[in-house]
């Protein structure tokens, strides 16, 4: 819609007439075009039905059919990430969209036709306006001289009939005529016939009259006069000119009925103004409200025996309850600046009378509440404070305020007007409670007002005399537990909690918050409280303060807190006692009642829920497996999930970061399988892949996706990848099974596990398998960047490999993929396939660090050669692939200044010089590695990759054979027997040996070095932590460890990466919750393969170094600097949707342990004690 025709202009300028109607009320008593005109600007905000307008929405649709394509353009761009860059002043999409259309060509001749169109139109209507004026002026003189000849000789006559009926219009003659009536010196029968024949005139005539000033002071002393027939006149009048008023005017009015109530404190229903004002005319308003509300009768103040006075706020209160008026003046920064102001510098009494006389009445109280509750949400408000008041010595400050609301909520626990709905609303615990929710929803309020000592105190005092043994009211019971959990919910308000340590316990020392919550819901569990005995606690009391210890367990700070409690304990053996009531119910019976009620389904379903999310921890997922209850947890979890269920109140994401915590595991991974979650992700990403929207008329073709990875299916390939980035998962789901290799497919057939996308997307070794796929490229291009993804977890790809061959899979496919396939010549066809295919197999063909080996990019280049990179169809790979390294550098100096030190604190020493050497970096620089160690894998490449590296001799393959054998020996004596059905438990460690190769590469392929250094180092307590096949269920675990199937690493070390990654680098621990991937999952990867293919050689061995020499905390450590290292990549990864995708595939460029020994020093200082004390208490019999 280009242009407008005459049918068109014709339909505006009736739809602009209609508009004009609806809106003449508003503009018709404006003083002059200028203040019209306002009134129309900001017609949006002032007319609740602005866009119920036809004119309105006549020129919304304009505007989509002129920009909707530009708009939809835009944002294509911007989503796509290919668009033009958001600079700081446009920090989101909106702004950017917006600011780019604007720009379009398509708003500019939009804009040059609509004003052209307006312009024609506003003419023609102001043509014909003056044409109906005319006619209209033409018989009001006829009506006029009419009504002259027969009421009134001439426009000055001041005879007692005249100005008694209605006018058309109205002179300045006559209304100066009136105001003279008015005056109060004039008999009170012709001062009623001016107020008669005032309010038959037009507003819009009275209101711009030039004698409106006198006849207001006239007004207001008729208002003031005794005679009430006088004064409803005048109230009448000033109803009907605050419909159409102007802005001045409105002011005026208001003004003159607030002083008026300021003399004589009479109650009236004013309506409360809440448009947009200048300045003078707010301020003024603002003023004589305030002004009349701070009046108080000084008689009842001064005579305590005496009746209370009404005052203006009491029948303020009654009129609006909950201080609807201040609300809306509060809401907007302009009208606040100026109440605060006001309140701050000429009626702070006002603030200290709301204070001291809530006990009056009800109605009092509930506004004062609702007045107070509102000027504390804002900082000017909260500076008011401490408040001056009678009868108390000491100022009130908002501390003393908020401990003071909450013993109102305990006092008045029940309504007091009733038990209907609105009376519940007014009642003072919920009056109480909404103010105080409001505070801890707004985090600077809830620092200044409630993260304080007194605060926590008052709340928990109930508790703590219950824990006393002692008897109070538990109705408020569950009033506290919200508020303790909506402050656990931030970090300010945990720490608050966990570590102030000024509560005095039942037995008199002093212990955190937490310790009372969690000693408290331990006894309601158990129902070990004396008192118990004669209270009837019900359930949700009971869930509300398992809620609150959820708000601290599922962080890792603090589970560490509330770990000696072993609440997992209690809450599962609570469920199992619900649970096995619930399985004894016997049949149901037609007509009898239910056996079991709908709270002890909600019951049991809530000690589910909590007892889940001990899951978000890597610790707390070890406590959840202890209690055996795994399984039920995620089937209850799977449920709420297909439910897209929040998580819980206060959980601003949903399950995902559980999800993938659950997936690291073994028993994780199998309970998700159980659950049918795994197959739920497998068939919503087959659906998107290979399934059209068959009941989705298709009016526009879908494109074809560019990218290897199409948006509708980004978020189900990034499920996939959270749950088998752990080789746990791999081993777990793929184990020992055969792919199906099916002679026929059907087209319907859809993929229900991870073995079917194996078969269908990645293993694709027949025609048949091609066929059965309708896209069969794109869904190709994904099995194979998921099987890239794969592949970086060592253990993962050597599973694969061995299983089912996938190298000479990938090598055939490049083979056959040339210009002449059945001869197996001519020049390789450069697709998507081919390069990504070619990708796969240099990544899995080469072992090194950043800078030991080269990729290949997926992407083309411009030019006469698109990929200049060369094609593998064999291996070894083409030494382009392999970067040049430089010769091995041995510092004997360095290893002497270790090794000659043989004093009795030769550890110390040690450490000291060790840091010595690495400040210089001059430890070692052995050149890197591209063996695969695998025996079956290492076969293919010849033993002269070790001579070339200048690290083994060219018959090491053997020798590592005989040390990985002896190793598997030597380490499955020390394993316990384990009856489980894990895959993880058959035939011992079920991984590659990654760190007995690295000790084998470091002593040059001696085996018997190799062997005895790691006989030796067995006996230390880093060999639990380095060595990961060390402790696999091994004889010094606990019993209940070793058969979790969970590794330390993961249940310790990773824990406390996530600790202090919250602590150290919070904007990285945060990328990693909104991206539903877990720090401890990537750490698992490096840690496991000993950061190989992550780091360079030399900073493998540096890793080795620092955790053997200055402690097995310095894992941690490791971990964290890697990530704070990589804090800007993560940050921008995050936003672009492929963190995970970053994190695997990408190695860590640029780190050094060198450059970051200074900063381990510094997080040694402050986690030591915790960390290491944690992994000593793992093998008690470790030094």
């Amino acid at each position: 819609m280009s242009q407008f025709s005459s049918e068109d202009e014709a339909e505006l300028q009736s739809l602009l007439r209609e508009l004009l109607k609806g809106v003449k009320d508003r503009i018709s008593g404006a003083p002059s075009v200028e203040c019209a005109e306002e009134i129309l600007l900001h017609l949006e905000e002032t007319d609740k039905n602005f866009h119920n307008y036809e004119f309105v929405k006549y020129l919304r649709e304009y505007v989509e059919s002129s920009l909707g394509a530009v708009i939809e353009e835009e944002t294509e761009n911007f989503t796509r990430g290919d668009g033009h860059a958001v600079g700081s002043g446009q920090d989101t999409v909106v702004h950017a969209v917006t600011k780019r259309t604007r720009e379009s060509t398509q708003y500019k001749q939009m804009m040059q036709t609509l004003k052209q169109t307006m312009m024609v139109v506003v003419e023609s209507l102001i043509n014909k306006f003056e044409e109906d004026q005319l006619k209209k002026e033409e018989m009001d003189r006829k009506s006029q001289h009419e009504q002259s000849s027969s009421h009134y000789t001439d426009n000055c006559s001041d005879s007692d009939s005249s100005f008694n009926q209605s006018y058309a219009f109205i002179k300045h003659e006559q209304l100066q005529v009136i105001s003279e009536k008015l005056d109060p010196g004039r008999p009170r029968e012709l001062r009623l016939e001016a107020l008669q024949s005032l309010c038959y005139a037009p507003p819009s005539d009275v209101l711009s009259c030039e004698s409106w000033t006198g006849l207001r002071r006239n007004l207001s002393a008729a208002l003031t006069d005794p005679d009430p027939e006088l004064s409803d006149k005048v109230l009448q009048f000033f109803a009907k000119t605050f419909s159409s008023s102007p802005l001045n005017v409105t002011k005026d009015v208001y003004s003159s009925i607030g002083s008026i109530l300021s003399l004589f404190l009479i109650g009236l229903n004013i309506n409360y103004f809440f448009f947009f004002l200048c300045s003078r005319y707010m301020e003024e308003i603002i003023e004589n409200t305030l002004s009349f509300l701070a009046l108080h009768s000084e008689q009842a103040m001064s005579s305590p025996g005496s009746e209370k006075s009404l005052e203006p706020v009491h029948l303020i209160s009654l009129l609006d309850i909950k201080a609807t008026w201040f609300k809306k003046w509060m809401h907007g920064y302009y009208s606040r600046t100026v109440v605060l102001r006001l309140l701050e510098r000429k009626y702070k009494s006002l603030c200290n009378r709301h204070f001291k006389q809530y006990y009056l009445e009800f109605v009092y109280f509930v506004h004062s509440l609702c007045v107070l509750g509102r000027l504390v949400m804002y900082t000017n408000g909260r500076k008011l404070f401490p408040i001056k008041v009678k009868k108390r010595r000491d100022p009130v400050t908002l501390t003393d305020l908020v401990v003071i609301l909450i013993n109102i909520m305990y006092q008045h626990p029940k309504p007091s007007c009733g038990e209907t709905t609105h009376a519940d609303s007014l009642s003072p615990t919920n009056l109480v409670m909404e103010v105080l929710r409001t505070l801890c929803d707004r985090t600077e309020c809830a620092v200044e007002c409630l993260y304080q000592i007194p605060v926590i105190e008052t709340l928990l005092a109930p508790v703590i005399t219950l824990l006393k043994g002692k008897l109070v009211s538990t109705t408020g019971l569950t009033h506290i537990a919200d508020m303790l959990a909506r402050i656990a919910t931030t970090e300010r308000g945990l720490s608050l909690l966990l570590y102030d340590r000024n509560l005095v316990s039942a037995e008199g020392e002093n212990i955190s918050a937490a310790h009372v919550v969690v000693q408290f819901t331990q006894r309601l569990l158990a129902k070990e409280l004396h008192v118990f005995s004669e209270l009837e606690i019900p359930p949700a009391v009971s869930g509300a303060f398992i809620f609150v210890c959820r708000q601290m367990y599922n962080t890792c700070e603090g589970l560490q807190v509330l770990r000696p409690y072993s609440l997992h304990e209690c809450i599962a053996k609570a469920w199992r006692k619900t649970s096995s009531m619930s399985e004894r119910v016997p049949t149901p019976v037609p007509g009898a009642p239910p056996a079991i009620t709908s709270q002890e389904v909600a019951w049991e379903e809530m000690l589910l829920d909590n007892l889940l999310n001990f899951a978000a921890t890597p610790k707390g997922l070890l406590l959840l497996q202890q209690t055996g209850a795994i399984n039920e947890c995620v089937t209850y979890m799977f449920s709420r999930f297909t439910k897209k269920l929040q998580v819980s109140r206060c959980e601003k994401f949903g399950y995902g970061v559980m999800v993938t915590q659950v997936a690291s595991t073994a028993p994780g991974i199998v309970a998700l399988q159980s659950s049918g979650f795994v197959q739920t992700i497998v068939v919503e990403l087959w659906s998107a892949l290979e399934c059209g929207r068959e009941d989705v008329r298709v009016v526009h073709p879908k494109s074809t996706p560019m990218d290897p990875i199409d948006r509708s299916c980004l978020k189900s390939f990034l499920s996939l990848v959270n749950l088998l980035s752990s080789p746990y998962a791999v081993w777990e789901l793929l184990g020992h099974r055969a792919l199906p290799n099916k002679m026929e497919y059907n087209l319907r057939e859809m993929a229900t596990s991870v073995l079917d996308l194996m078969d269908r997307l990645i293993i694709i070794n027949s025609d048949t398998k091609i066929h059965s796929l309708f896209n069969y490229e794109q869904s190709h291009t994904f099995g194979l960047r998921l099987l890239s993804l794969l592949c970086c977890n060592l253990d993962s790809f050597l599973l694969l490999e061995s299983q089912y061959n996938l190298s000479e899979l990938l090598l055939q496919g490049q083979r056959d993929n040339v210009t002449d396939p059945p001869s197996g010549e001519g020049e390789f066809i450069i697709d998507g396939l081919s390069v990504e295919r070619n990708h796969v197999l240099v990544r899995i063909g080469s072992v090194g660090g950043p800078s030991e080996r080269r990729l290949p990019p997926r992407a083309l280049q411009k030019g006469n050669d698109p990929y200049p990179w060369p094609i593998v169809s064999t291996y070894p790979l083409p030494k382009y692939y392999i970067l040049d390294v430089p010769k091995a550098l041995r510092t004997k100096q360095g290893k002497n200044r270790l090794l000659k030190h043989k004093v009795l604190l030769w550890m110390d020493d040690c450490r000291r010089q060790f840091c010595k050497i690495m400040a210089t970096n001059t430890l070692t620089g052995y050149g890197m590695t591209h063996i695969q160690l695998c025996l079956k894998f290492t076969t293919r490449w010849p033993a002269s990759y070790g001579k070339f590296l200048k690290l083994l001799r060219e018959d090491s393959e053997q020798d590592l054979c005989l040390l990985l054998k002896h190793c598997q020996e030597f380490l499955s004596q020390q394993r316990v027997s384990v009856s489980s059905e894990l895959s993880c438990f058959q035939d011992g460690y079920p991984g590659h040996d990654w760190f007995a190769s690295t000790v084998f590469l470091l002593m040059h392929g001696d085996v018997g070095r190799s062997l005895s250094l790691l006989l030796r180092f067995s006996r230390l307590l880093p060999s639990a932590f380095l060595w990961p096949p060390r402790l696999h269920s091994s004889v010094h675990l606990p019993i209940e460890i070793a058969q979790s199937g969970i590794h330390p690493i993961y249940s310790c070390t990773a824990h406390y990466v996530e600790m202090l990654l919250k602590a150290e680098v919070p904007l990285v621990f945060s990328a990693f919750r909104m991206s539903g991937f877990t720090p401890s999952q990537i750490c698992i990867q490096w840690l496991g393969q000993c950061f190989w293919n992550y780091l360079d050689w030399p900073e493998v061995c540096h890793y080795v170094a620092i955790c053997v020499i200055m402690g097995p905390d310095y894992q941690v450590y490791m971990c964290i600097s890697a990530l704070r290292h990589l804090q800007q990549d993560i940050l921008q990864h995050t936003q672009t949707q492929d963190l995970q995708v970053f994190l695997k595939e990408e190695p860590i460029h640029g780190f050094r342990v060198s450059n970051y020994l200074e900063y381990m020093e510094g997080l040694e200082c402050n986690y030591r004690s915790m960390v290491l004390s944690d992994m000593r208490s793992i093998l008690p019999r470790s030094s």
